[in-house]
């Protein structure tokens, strides 16, 4: 099946870009060599801030010296040394800092959100002219020149396929030394990466970030860009080396150049050379250099298990560059494809990604095409709890589909998309033939008003959730019980009813390209937008409307059912609007509602069709999920689960249990929605 991503780091060919004038940041390959720090023209080897801040006695330095450290580990599908050691490196890093009067702000699993607030505080801090330090054990990653730090809570199985999120999620490296810099002068920036650095999106050889920072900074990498940084037993190879010499005197008083080429010299006897660590400088005064390390003594130890700090799938580099234009090549906002210039400003999709931008500037500099609202919603025809409502009428004639209707990034493509076509889509094709389907009534469905969507009730019970499959976000099964009744949306939320919310100017307006069939799911709504509407339609009716739980989700898809879909362990035609699932289906866009057979409840396009946003926050796996069916949230929650797949999909992703997520603020044309409301 799709879900699974080999972890492993590709140990590319470097190429190493120097400037001549010497001001340029320099990467030093910390190879043994016949030389000495004494050799060293030009280069005094106790030059005055490349003296070591560690040493344990600081009497004689006014200045104070302040630490950032962050350990990541909790990735999805991330390997147990790495979830386990990297809060780990950076707990004993703390410590051992703070035993030398640093000020140390420690964040371990940190989200987008506290990395960047603890690097605000760290920039507050170092306004006095304080020694800054900033360490960081976790994924790390190179797209095109930039260097990013990866969020704890990423998934390596749908991230890595919706590069837009890695790069809005990911720490720039530069915001880093830019917070280091400021407001400083002659004061040391020293930052120490133990993070692999691949580049998922390059092919062959890994551009090096030429990051602008001061004269008085030194970067030590754990691994040469591209390479392969290993974790240990109970600590990343690197850091293991590194806290070795710090709680060695005599080393930790080392200027950093000689301590840092001890630390690369047990690292590369530890991985038997499979791990080369560099040193990056930018003084002007110091040119690269290399001395003569012995690296035979930690020869005798015992050899490591490696196991990369990388997080890249097993694609080729061609591949990459695909998948990312895979996923935005139909989108309606020019950031995408901005994102995508950033990783390949050569790449051979970038005079198609410069043309898609001008037209989309060019579109939302005109004169907006005036439309007919929809009507506003009428007075409550009905209230819940009432008697069976009168037989749905027949869906509007359906409005022309056009050929064209966009889509933005796709968060988990099929791994057996095709290599998209460099030609644009065309500007106007013959309209899709949609056909208006009658739906017989449900016992006790519910419509709180005109404009309301029609709600079918679900009784309270016990289920078994999530999978026994290869995706550990699936697991474990668990026994869930839903304690009180619900109702639950027949039908996604369709365009004609999302517009009377907009009518109302309670919601935003949908993008036209993909919402112009009023039948169809309302579509390219993130989970603030849907937000928006169930308090619009809480407000008009008086009652209790929300986004269903991933549990109520679930148990209300599965209706009773214990097989793999809800019609069986197999894929069947005529069951869900998705990718080589049968016909009705169009690459442009989902079908209208209501156009596949209904699930045992009477529910329709639980599958297929547009992903729903559920009210979850995003958890890796079920590990201390409720039990009672309630929301699982968490504060400052910034990734919220969809259910349901897309018509974009294919079979495999149509599973009662497949889940996933998706950044709660980014509107995606596959993402809709589907309401609940609580019934008293």
């Amino acid at each position: 099946m799709w879900r699974q991503f080999l972890l492993v780091c590709v140990v590319g060919a470097i190429q190493a870009q120097w400037d001549s004038a010497g001001a340029a940041t320099q990467r030093e390959n910390i190879e043994p060599r016949a030389a000495s720090v004494a050799s060293n023209a030009g280069r005094p080897a106790d030059a005055a801030w490349l003296a070591s801040p560690f040493a344990a006695s600081r009497e004689n330095t006014p200045s104070r010296r302040v630490a950032l450290v962050i350990g990541n580990g909790e990735y999805g599908n991330a390997s147990e040394p790495i979830r386990a050691n990297a809060p780990r490196d950076a707990a004993a890093i703390s410590e051992a800092l703070r035993a030398r009067g640093f000020e140390v702000i420690a964040r371990t699993n940190a989200t987008p959100q506290q990395m960047r607030d603890a690097i605000g505080e760290f920039q507050r801090r170092l306004q006095t002219g304080a020694i800054g330090l900033f360490y960081f054990a976790g994924h790390g990653m190179q797209i095109g020149r930039q260097t990013l730090l990866l969020p704890a809570g990423l998934d390596t199985r749908t991230d890595m396929r919706a590069p837009v999120s890695l790069l809005e999620r990911g720490v720039d490296l530069n915001a880093v030394l830019h917070a280091m810099q400021s407001a400083r002068t002659d004061r040391l920036n020293l930052v120490i990466l133990d993070t692999c650095l691949d580049d998922p999106f390059a092919s062959g050889v890994v551009a090096l970030d030429k990051a602008e920072i001061s004269a008085n900074t030194v970067i030590a990498y754990a691994t040469a860009p591209g390479g392969f940084a290993a974790d240990g037993p109970l600590h990343g190879v690197y850091t293991g080396a590194l806290l070795r010499a710090l709680h060695d005197a005599d080393a930790s008083s080392e200027p950093l150049d000689v301590l840092f080429r001890h630390v690369a010299a047990q690292v590369r006897a530890a991985t038997r050379g499979a791990q080369q660590p560099w040193l990056s400088t930018s003084a002007a005064s110091t040119p690269a250099s290399e001395t003569a390390i012995a690296s035979s003594d930690a020869s005798d130890d015992p050899a490591i298990t490696l196991r990369s700090r990388g997080i890249m799938p097993k694609e080729s580099g061609e591949q990459y560059e695909i998948t990312f234009w895979e996923s935005i090549k139909d989108s309606n906002y020019p950031a995408d494809y901005e994102a995508y210039l950033k990783a390949y400003p050569n790449g051979r999709f970038a005079t198609l990604a410069h043309a898609r931008i001008d037209r989309l500037r060019a579109a939302a500099s005109s004169p907006a095409v005036s439309t007919t609202p929809a009507a506003p919603p009428a007075a409550p025809a009905a209230q819940s709890g009432h008697a069976a409502q009168p037989a749905q009428p027949a869906p509007p004639a359906p409005a022309a589909h056009p050929a064209t209707q966009a889509s933005a990034a796709t968060p988990p493509p099929h791994p057996a998309a095709a290599a998209p076509s460099p030609t644009p889509p065309a500007t106007a094709a013959a309209p899709l033939a949609q056909k208006a389907v009658a739906h017989p009534p449900s016992a006790g469905e519910i419509r709180d008003c005109a404009a309301c969507p029609i709600m079918v009730p679900v009784p309270a019970g016990t289920f078994a959730m999530g999978s026994n499959t290869d995706d550990p976000s699936e697991k474990p099964v668990h026994h869930v019980t839903i304690g009180s009744p619900f109702a639950i949306g027949k039908f996604p939320v369709t365009v004609e009813q999302w517009n009377a919310c907009v009518a109302a100017n309670a919601c935003m307006k949908l993008t036209p390209e993909s919402n112009a069939n009023k039948a169809a799911p309302a579509r390219d709504l993130s989970w603030d937008d849907a937000q928006q509407y169930v308090r619009w339609l809480s407000k008009v009716t008086g009652q209790s409307y929300r986004l269903p739980t991933e549990a109520e989700w679930e148990y209300a898809d599965r209706a009773g059912t214990t097989t793999a879909y809800w019609w069986g362990e197999q894929m069947r035609k005529g069951n869900a609007n998705c990718k080589d699932c049968g016909d009705p289906w169009h690459k442009e866009g989902p079908e209208n509602v209501g156009m596949f057979a209904a699930n045992p409840l009477g529910l329709y396009d639980m599958n297929g069709g547009v992903w729903e946003w559920t009210a979850d926050c995003w958890h890796n796996t079920y590990q201390g999920a409720p039990l009672d069916g309630h929301a699982w949230d968490s504060p400052g929650c910034e990734m919220r689960v969809i259910r349901g797949g897309s018509w974009r999909e294919g079979g495999d992703y149509m599973l009662s249990a497949t889940r996933f997520k998706y950044s709660a603020g980014v509107r995606q044309s596959q993402d809709g929605l589907r309401v609940v409301k609580d019934l008293r």
